[in-house]
């Protein structure tokens, strides 16, 4: 297949990824492999019985070895561009992996790298990027989603050297079955937001795994609940003082997020160019009919566009920092789109883009948990909002 022929069969009109560095690449297409040769014949099927095999998926990814050079002490001069191909990739098949793989790798590794000690840091790191401690990140809270900055409700006391923990979180993606969790809470003492690394051995700890879900069903959400835990000193993240540094890691990983709404989009447009080649009607496959094609070129340019704006906002983290309004930007615009994106490859496909054995219907599903988590589209609307025109929107 030549390469502008490649390029656009997976969806890579503009053929951005060739601009990248090898050593880019390489993990991105290791891990393509792995999801649409291995992954993909299964993913409907684990979709469907809300299962997720973990000890399956920890020993291919410590194979895959992904995290090798995730928050290290010399962080890579590319490190987000990569951490979001490696997230568009999983969410190009399956965006329950993603939210798998970015809870562990983006939120809870992102907590301990960004607001943790040294002495932490070289505690979990190491353990984490060898898959050998899994992590999860609670924040939102059963009755506090986009208010949590002021309203957040799960509260921490001190006790000498003692932290005890009451409240409850929900939607926390891997929480029924991590080793650890990074818990926010507030103190009672002087009501500023603190982080703590809760072991889920502790005695007062319990996590549900939440029912009925229309998206993202392979990946476990969990609610879970801290009675009088009791947490060390020691495990409270000792560069976390407000709700400021928990932004500060939301920040940071919300790039990623909007490379899922890549990968989601893109994985849907591939499902129905294929879908269109193949099916036919009136005597001739329906990708010769007009009205298709303007689906899939609608589809296309979404995602083209996507990609040039979560590779330049992702490049411009690499080089400058996080940037609230240009992470923001992304997450907004790439979550938006896709959610365009998978309708028109749904509609693409007639009656059979409701069937799981065409995969659309999976993306279509669970474009709309890419749509709500990392900040809503509105939340993200006015974090970009109060950037351009120097005025809060917020209540």
């Amino acid at each position: 297949m030549s390469r502008q022929r490649s390029a656009i069969t997976t969806g890579d009109f503009y053929d951005w990824f060739s601009t990248l560095p090898n050593v880019v690449n390489e993990d991105r297409l290791r891990l393509r492999r792995f999801m649409s040769e291995e992954w993909e014949p299964q993913a409907n099927g684990f979709w469907e019985r809300a299962e997720f095999p973990r000890a399956y998926l920890i020993a291919r990814m410590k194979e895959l070895d992904l995290l090798r050079d995730v928050y290290t002490p010399v962080r890579a001069p590319m490190a987000t561009v990569g951490d979001g191909l490696l997230s568009m990739e999983f969410a190009r098949v399956d965006p329950s992996l993603a939210t798998f793989f970015g809870v562990h790798a983006g939120l809870c590794m992102g907590s301990i790298a960004l607001c943790g000690s040294v002495e932490q840091q070289e505690e979990w790191l190491p353990r984490m990027r060898s898959w050998d401690v899994m992590g999860a990140f609670g924040l939102t809270e059963p009755d506090v989603g986009s208010g949590v900055a002021r309203g957040l409700t799960t509260t921490c006391r001190r006790e000498g050297d003692t932290w005890i923990l009451n409240g409850q979180k929900k939607w926390i993606g891997n929480a029924t079955w991590c080793d650890i969790v990074v818990i926010w809470a507030r103190d009672e003492a002087d009501q500023q937001v603190k982080g703590f690394i809760v072991r889920t051995s502790l005695p007062g700890y319990s996590a549900d795994m939440m029912q009925g879900k229309i998206a993202q069903r392979t990946v476990h959400n969990g609610l879970i609940t801290l009675r009088d835990v009791r947490v060390a000193e020691r495990d409270r993240l000792q560069e976390a003082h407000s709700f400021a540094d928990t932004q500060r890691v939301l920040v940071t990983a919300r790039c990623g997020t909007a490379w899922q709404g890549v990968g989601c989009a893109m994985g849907a447009y591939e499902y129905a160019l294929r879908y269109a080649g193949e099916r036919t009607q009136f005597g001739k496959p329906i990708a010769g009919f007009q009205l298709v094609q303007n689906m899939l070129v609608k589809m296309l340019g979404n995602v083209t566009a996507m990609i040039g704006l979560a590779l330049r906002a992702s490049e411009l983290q690499d080089r400058l920092g996080p940037r609230d309004e240009l992470s923001a930007l992304a997450k907004q615009f790439c979550a938006a789109k896709c959610r365009e994106t998978v309708a028109l490859a749904r509609e693409s496909l007639g009656g059979n883009g409701v069937l799981l054995e065409y995969h659309v219907a999976r993306l279509f599903a669970d474009a709309e948990a890419i749509y709500s988590y990392e900040g809503s589209n509105e939340i993200n609307t006015m974090i970009v909002g109060r950037a351009i025109t120097g005025h809060s929107a917020f209540v």
